[in-house]
């Protein structure tokens, strides 16, 4: 499966359960870059990550569609990211594709424009339109025949990726992904940091040295020490190590900074 790698190379999710919901602030050399919930919202987080790639890896197999349209049944949609499908993941899945609509992307010349080879300055967002209809009432009369369901939950989805997404990955503008080995992953920091080392191998090789300061913001992470980010990052580490996805990962200190240091696996088929 295929994302967009200028998306990808940004903080967009959550990857705690911090109660921390202000804006994601990220700042590189080229400009800035910020994540705004819609008001009385909070920001995505380690569920929407994984219904963001669930949408990705569908509109992949769809043969990305050029309206950047996929319509699917919730159900079938909670099954196939294999998670439990009853009342309360159908509600945490409708409001994912709330998020994904409404949270705000700002890019001050961070976020690249493939086509027209310009870092783009204004708001985005993932998906340009969400419709959720509930079953009509002569369906939902027959679920009463399946204990596991209420009435009210089951519904059918049609979704829209944001031009900007789908300008760039019909430019070629991406990073190749295995949906399987990504859900494999048991935390949201090492789904994350896979999505993270694709970006650093389409842009450079095998190898990445990154500052852990910036890895921090980049993830995001909410820790700041490097030790604590060090014990966070180390059971990812070792999940990525175990899945063949790293060929060596450490931690070194030059001077006052430390430094994440990876050699990346061979890309999953």
């Amino acid at each position: 499966m295929l994302l967009d790698r200028s998306l990808e190379a940004l903080p967009l999710f959550r990857l705690s359960d911090s109660a921390d919901e202000s804006a994601i602030d990220f700042t590189t050399d080229e400009g800035r870059w910020r994540v705004l919930p819609a008001p009385g919202e909070r920001l995505p987080g380690t569920f929407d990550q994984d219904v963001y790639v669930e949408l990705l890896r569908r509109f992949h197999e769809a043969d990305s569609p050029a309206d950047g349209a996929l319509s699917f049944t919730l159900h079938a949609f909670l099954r196939s990211m294999g998670r439990r499908v009853d009342g309360r993941t159908y509600e945490q899945l409708r409001a994912a594709l709330t998020r994904l609509e409404r949270t705000t992307l700002e890019s001050t010349g961070v976020y690249r424009d493939a086509a027209s080879g310009a870092a783009v300055t204004g708001q985005l967002t993932v998906l340009s339109s969400v419709h959720i209809d509930r079953r009509r009432l002569t369906d939902r009369d027959q679920l009463a025949l399946f204990s596991t369901l209420t009435n009210n939950e089951p519904g059918d989805a049609r979704i829209a990726f944001s031009s900007a997404v789908r300008g760039n990955m019909a430019a070629g503008h991406t990073i190749t992904l295995s949906a399987p080995r990504y859900f494999a992953l048991n935390s949201p920091v090492a789904r994350r940091l896979y999505r993270l080392l694709e970006v650093a191998r389409a842009e450079g090789g095998t190898t990445w040295r990154v500052p852990l300061e910036r890895l921090a913001a980049q993830l995001p992470l909410v820790q700041r020490f490097p030790s604590h980010l060090q014990r966070v990052l180390q059971p990812a580490h070792e999940m990525l190590l175990a899945a063949g996805l790293l060929r060596e990962a450490s931690f070194e200190q030059d001077g006052k900074t430390w430094f994440a240091e990876y050699s990346i696996g061979p890309r999953a088929s």
